[in-house]
């Protein structure tokens, strides 16, 4: 006697509980929503010199134009805000939405909690190409030469690990998996094999790039990554209905319309255009795409409607909080947020472990 596939809660439940689980999805998405303002408000008041709350929300309703709150009082506080603190609080919180966001698309693929976007190699393959650049001294694009090649090489990485687990017109999760990590493996290699060329001043750039940092974020950069998370993140939310059904199984999901081959190319050229957006500028930051979609899963469930759009604001909180621990965790210091981020992905990685062994490796 075979069991019926379980299906993702806003698609089985039928009308009522679709609008209950919307409802209360929506209910998340505002309470994430208020968090991340109250956590970019908080980033932005805090520095070597602080800056009242209120005055942070003066400064930003007075350049919308609208005359409320008091502003910044010391004679430096409105161009430290807008020329320091306001990029680099932007900056981060679009990165962790973009890598929240690829992580969910990850696990909705694989259909794996375990799934997060360094499995298809775009992380190893931006390092490599940021270490390429700084260990010769390459210099074609200015100041953006690291930043361009780290998104290039993400990008070829993850098409190479798709070509070669592609057979016959069709891919496999699990080839895909596997040969993401020969991939890895690889890129792992020459990574080192780039640390060994280095002078001590490369050697220290490259270990600093990989531990990621968003110290030095400008405007000019913010500019660039907005767009490339933005088209992410809303085409992660017109594939919602499709990620829902392949939670079903490949061959339930085909009787139902959805071309199950195309799904899977899309999302990973989606998940490699956003990983590499986030790192390119800020270094290989890990686990923000393990832990947020997973977390936010076991609140909201797996349907990608709520899913998606609460893992970007998920994930935005996470970072901006994070980047405030790392700039006061130390006084005078700026501690390597990837470093952090990986201090608390990865217990949490174990506890999944476990979890993931108790249900039998099962999809929660």
């Amino acid at each position: 006697m075979t069991t019926a596939p379980t299906l993702p809660r806003d698609v089985a439940v039928g009308p009522r509980g679709r609008v209950r689980s919307l409802t209360g999805g929506m209910g998340l998405i505002g309470a994430l929503a208020v968090a991340l303002v109250v956590a970019c408000v908080l980033s932005a008041a805090t520095g070597q010199f602080p800056i009242p709350p209120g005055e942070v929300l003066g400064s930003v309703l007075h350049r919308l134009g609208l005359d409320l709150g008091p502003l910044p009082t010391h004679p430096q506080a409105e161009n430290n805000l807008w020329n320091v603190r306001f990029p680099r609080v932007v900056m981060t919180a679009l990165v962790g939405a973009a890598l929240a966001t690829a992580g969910a698309l990850m696990q909705g693929v694989f259909g794996n909690p375990l799934a997060e976007p360094g499995v298809v190699g775009v992380s190893s393959g931006a390092a490599v190409a940021a270490a390429t650049v700084i260990v010769f001294s390459l210099d074609f694009a200015g100041s953006w030469t690291i930043a361009v090649c780290a998104f290039a090489g993400g990008l070829v990485t993850t098409l190479v690990v798709y070509v070669m687990a592609r057979d016959n017109g069709r891919t496999e999760v699990v080839t895909l998996v596997l040969t993401g990590v020969a991939v890895n493996a690889i890129t792992s290699a020459g990574l080192a094999f780039l640390l060994f060329l280095a002078n001590t001043s490369a050697r220290e750039e490259i270990v600093f790039w990989t531990l990621g940092s968003l110290n030095g974020s400008r405007w000019a950069e913010v500019q660039v990554v907005t767009p490339l998370v933005v088209v992410g993140v809303a085409a992660a939310l017109v594939l919602a209905r499709q990620l829902d059904l392949l939670a079903l199984g490949d061959r339930a999901a085909r009787h139902v319309g959805v071309d199950v081959e195309r799904l899977r190319m899309v999302c990973i050229v989606l998940v490699a255009l956003l990983t590499a957006a986030g790192v390119a500028f800020c270094g290989v930051i890990a686990f923000v795409g393990l832990v947020v979609p997973h977390l936010v899963r076991l609140v909201a469930g797996p349907g990608h409607r709520v899913l998606v759009p609460a893992s970007a604001l998920g994930g935005a909180v996470l970072l901006v909080l994070a980047d405030l621990w790392a700039r006061t965790a130390i006084a005078n210091a700026d501690l390597p947020i990837g470093m952090l981020t990986s201090l608390v992905g990865g217990p949490f990685f174990f506890w999944l472990l476990r979890r993931a062994r108790r249900t039998a490796g099962g999809w929660a």
